[in-house]
């Protein structure tokens, strides 16, 4: 759904300016208040946010020359939105690609890391070779993958599940083995439930368009030689030189001061009018012309229902799961492993009580001291939820343990921090489209109103920065048309 453009507002500064209320600190409400500054630059915003610090789940460290991130910590440039607001904040010559010389990833195959073959990106196995000769499939596998082409398309084009999907097009092996993991380091979802129609649309216009995902990629010209393999998804990713903080820091320098409003939890809303934000425990009271909601599912759910139940309703029924990531600083003599690719998943069949596995310093350059490795490690997700709610101590220990089978990793860590996000993963379950689409409608026929956020449409950067500029369009179109 591409962001329509909006001319700038000439007008406003001729009559009282329009006051406008934004919920959610988030990227998703930064990328908000800062798309209706740059239509209107006398703009009065104010934004709400509950905790004592902008920008949600992105997060950066700095300390004794580490670069830890606690979320998110990196975002692609194949959607175009959050590249663009780099350029308009002026960080894009601060950001950094991945280091070309290590881009692969690894599986983990009977408590070893195999890489993931060459050229097989997601779905798509560009290069016949690579897959033939990876130890990850048994012969049968291997077969019944490269028979992909010659499967019949699917008629019936109601949604249906990752697991479904890929089984039937790729077999069950290939599926547990190989597009699970990758799959499941990026969602942390249960594939039994996660919609293809709202993740991976791609892939279903590939099967409805040629019948085949194979010939699908080779029609589109998808090829090793021009994909540089493997790494190719992950040479489309990129981050700031000092970390996610310096995008919630570019935008937050181009607001007013007085427009933020931290530790300012929103207890309640009502539309008589006009908007009336209840905070500070409810004893505020805050007026306001259009409000943008771009607060967590959960959140926005509970503040709707004195509006709009029914809304409040559809926007429950999206479901959420957590998980937690362990931080790990070590010296590079600590690790067995050569640590020639940026991070390895864990096949859910595998009974590994760790999801994924990524290695911060070899991503990026300047994450860690010299002779030194910064790894992350993800606990918990939808199939395993009752490990993300270990005590911290636990979680290190389980994540030791792993990395000690997997990478061979010995002694004790210089520091293992353990940070949480709880029910922060939005689950795009079967079906979540359509769920979607009456949510919009609902919000829809709410006056001067708009939604944003990643519950709804996109996961990533790219899609909570094309959220939170989409309701700001659409907010400043109510203003233009007052």
């Amino acid at each position: 759904m591409p962001i329509p453009k909006v001319e700038p507002c000439h007008f406003l500064g001729e009559i009282p300016s329009f006051r406008i209320a934004i919920i959610g600190g988030g990227i998703s409400g930064l990328a908000a208040a800062n798309r209706v500054r740059e239509l209107d630059s006398t703009a009065d915003v104010t934004l709400f946010e509950a905790s004592d610090r902008l920008g949600g789940v992105l997060r950066t460290e700095q300390r004794d020359g580490w670069l830890i991130e606690r979320s998110a910590d990196m975002f692609t440039t194949r959607e175009p939105w959050a590249i663009d607001l780099c350029r308009r904040i002026g960080i894009a010559e601060e950001l950094i690609e991945t280091d070309a010389r290590f881009r692969r990833a690894f599986v983990v195959r009977r408590g070893k890391l195999v890489p993931v073959p060459e050229g097989f990106t997601l779905m798509s196995p560009a290069k016949v070779w690579p897959i033939l000769s990876t130890p990850i499939l048994s012969p049968l596998g291997k077969l019944r993958l490269a028979s992909e082409r010659f499967i019949p398309g699917r008629r019936d084009d109601s949604d249906e599940s990752l697991e479904a999907f890929t089984v039937r097009r790729f077999g069950r092996e290939a599926f547990e083995r190989l597009i699970q993991p990758l799959i499941g380091g990026i969602y942390t979802a249960d594939p039994a439930k996660l919609s293809m129609r709202a993740t991976l649309p791609q892939f279903v216009e590939l099967e409805q368009k040629y019948g085949s995902l194979i010939r699908g990629m080779r029609a589109k010209g998808v090829e090793v030689r021009s994909q540089a393999g493997t790494g190719a998804r992950y040479g489309q990713f990129v981050a700031p030189r000092e970390g996610m903080q310096r995008v919630v820091d570019g935008i937050a320098a181009r607001l007013p001061k007085s427009c933020v409003r931290l530790n300012t939890a929103v207890e309640r809303i009502e539309y008589v009018n006009g908007w009336k934000i209840y905070a500070g425990g409810g004893s505020e009271t805050n007026e306001f012309d259009e409000l943008i909601l771009a607060s967590p599912g959960a959140v926005s759910s509970r503040l709707m229902a004195g509006v709009d139940g029914e809304l409040a309703s559809l926007i429950a029924r999206i479901p959420h799961a957590g998980c937690s990531v362990a931080v790990l600083g070590v010296r590079r003599d600590q690790i067995a492993h050569r640590l020639d690719g940026f991070g390895f998943v864990v096949p859910a069949i595998e009974n590994c009580r760790i999801i994924a596995g990524s290695i911060a310093s070899v991503k990026f350059p300047g994450r860690a001291p010299e002779g030194k490795v910064l790894l992350r490690v993800f606990v918990g997700g939808a199939l395993q939820p009752e490990l993300a709610e270990l005590p911290d101590e636990q979680i290190r220990r389980i994540v030791l343990e792993e990395l000690g089978e997997l990478i061979g990793l010995r002694g004790e860590p210089e520091f293992c921090d353990v940070v949480r996000w709880s029910g922060m993963m939005p689950q795009y379950h079967v079906g979540h489209l359509d769920l979607v689409k009456q949510i919009e409608q609902r919000a829809a026929a709410i006056p001067h109103f708009a939604l944003a956020g990643n519950s709804y449409r996109g996961v990533g950067i790219p899609f909570c920065v094309r959220s939170g500029e989409a309701a700001a369009e659409q907010i400043m179109r109510n203003v233009e048309h007052r």
